[in-house]
């Protein structure tokens, strides 16, 4: 995967490498992934069909079909539609698309974004991202985690809008009526961003060339055993004594860890 000509990195992997340079190694150069539990399956594939509805909706097609056995996430569609003011129409969009991928050149690496819906104004670039579990995450730990990062400074990269003309906002639609976190970008965030950005990449190449030349794993990060989500499973799985349960519970945090 990681081995020649540009590597993809998503908002995840930055997440998962700056919180578990180990863990990284384990579930995307070792592939020890797991298979999610039923509950965490279900919340999943209830946000994957919300996501769909509102893909086809900004493509003008018939929505309804997709509503009709699901009384919750008709309930939070018709709630979103009418809360979120960019989903109110008419919009004075120049261009908007639901699912837009951008992607950016960054040395040996192709950053990758999603963006749920994209509208981009004359004089403003609005990025919003739904949220389909309950419970609304802190905006500390929203404006640290590398989507809020990575979706902003793509945008900026990859357009001719100022760090000032883009905002981005979550919308958790899993809770009743809406609720929402937006934040404003800046030249400064922009380069404490790309100042970031850089030295995790460094890291990165660095830990590859050692694990694909001298197969050493990726180090921990310091005070990893007070800090890291992980390191208690990891230690198991080392030690031979690992809870097949609790590397379940563990790698089911990667998704939650990326919002």
């Amino acid at each position: 995967m990681f081995k020649s000509g540009l590597t993809n990195l998503s908002q995840s992997h930055l997440n998962l490498l700056s919180i578990c340079p180990p863990k990284f190694q384990q579930v995307y150069l070792d592939c020890l992934g797991s298979i999610p539990d039923p509950l965490q399956q279900e919340n999943m594939e209830w946000g994957n069909r919300f996501h769909l509805v509102m893909q086809q909706r900004e493509l003008k097609l018939p929505i309804e079909p997709l509503l009709a056995s699901d009384v919750e996430l008709d309930a939070a569609v018709k709630e979103s539609i009418q809360t979120v003011p960019e989903l109110i129409e008419p919009q004075q969009a120049v261009w908007r698309e639901a699912e837009h991928c951008r992607t950016l050149g960054y040395g040996n690496f192709m950053l990758t974004v999603i963006y749920d819906l994209l509208v981009a104004q004359k004089d403003q670039g609005i990025i919003l991202d739904w949220k389909t579990y309950r419970k609304p995450q802190k905006r500390s730990k929203l404006a640290n985690n590398w989507q809020t990062r990575l979706y902003l400074y793509v945008l900026t990269e990859t357009s001719e809008y100022t760090p000032e003309q883009i905002q981005m906002t979550y919308w958790f639609v899993k809770s009743g009526k809406p609720k929402n976190v937006a934040f404003n970008y800046s030249e400064a965030l922009h380069r404490q961003t790309e100042q970031d950005l850089s030295t995790l990449l460094v890291e990165l190449e660095t830990w590859l060339q050692n694990y694909q030349q001298a197969n050493i794993d990726f180090p921990h990060r310091p005070h990893c055993e007070q800090k890291c989500p992980y390191f208690k499973s990891l230690a198991k799985e080392t030690s031979g004594s690992k809870d097949p349960q609790e590397l379940l519970d563990a790698i089911a945090e990667i998704e939650e860890i990326s919002i």
